[in-house]
């Protein structure tokens, strides 16, 4: 059923957390994905000082980090909230909530997520880099009809399911290059990856860079 949109769109919050600016305390969960085990290790709660902050925590073109304090909290009519960068806010909530107006059916997003699931691995197999998650940069969409797929230069039956639903293009809430959705995200600048160059297509997913 598409989403209707009226009086609760003009009532969205963004609950916009205090500024940077104004900031000397950073703090976030971090967690590393272990390559040999296929899980998430080394969990631990962080708090340090902004001035702190390593090259790797902070985002390297745009106003973000991995500081829960650069995060604003988004909350779209009949979803749970969920925070994404400060600086990037503004443009996701209206462009969502335009897609929402044009009949594109969201029934989850998650944004904002610290975790190394990216770069190289260490001593121990554990990643490295923080994913565009970590920054509030990245957003995944209806995640349960629009699957992370291995294996998958090209989408077919042959592509291997990692994470999420099955995507299947026809149904409601599924995001392809001619849904509402990719419409408006993509007018902001952001790079949907389901057209991730490579073995991996990852249909829930948007962000400045696509990965």
């Amino acid at each position: 059923m598409k989403n209707r949109l009226g009086l609760a769109a003009l009532f969205s919050i963004i609950s916009v957390f205090p500024s940077a600016a104004d900031e000397t305390v950073c703090t976030y969960t971090d967690w590393a994905w272990n390559a040999d085990k296929g899980r998430a290790e080394a969990f631990r709660e962080i708090e340090k000082p902004r001035a702190a902050l390593s090259e790797e925590e902070r985002h390297d073109s745009l106003d973000c980090s991995v500081c829960r304090e650069d995060q604003a909290e988004i909350a779209l009519p009949g979803i749970a909230p969920f925070r994404v960068c400060r600086a990037v806010a503004g443009d996701v909530e209206t462009a969502l909530l335009s897609a929402m107006k044009a009949g594109f059916s969201i029934e989850k997003v998650v944004g904002y997520r610290v975790g190394r699931t990216k770069g190289l691995l260490d001593a121990h197999g554990l990643r490295t880099g923080y994913s565009n998650h970590s920054f509030g940069l990245a957003i995944d969409v209806n995640p349960d009809r629009n699957g992370l797929y291995g294996d998958c230069l090209e989408f077919s039956s042959q592509c291997r399911l990692i994470r999420g639903g099955e995507w299947a293009p026809a149904a409601e809430g599924a995001v392809t290059r001619e849904s509402p959705l990719y419409r408006e995200l993509t007018a902001i600048g952001w790079r949907w990856g389901g057209e991730l160059a490579g073995r991996q297509k990852d249909f829930m997913h948007f962000s400045p860079s696509g990965d």
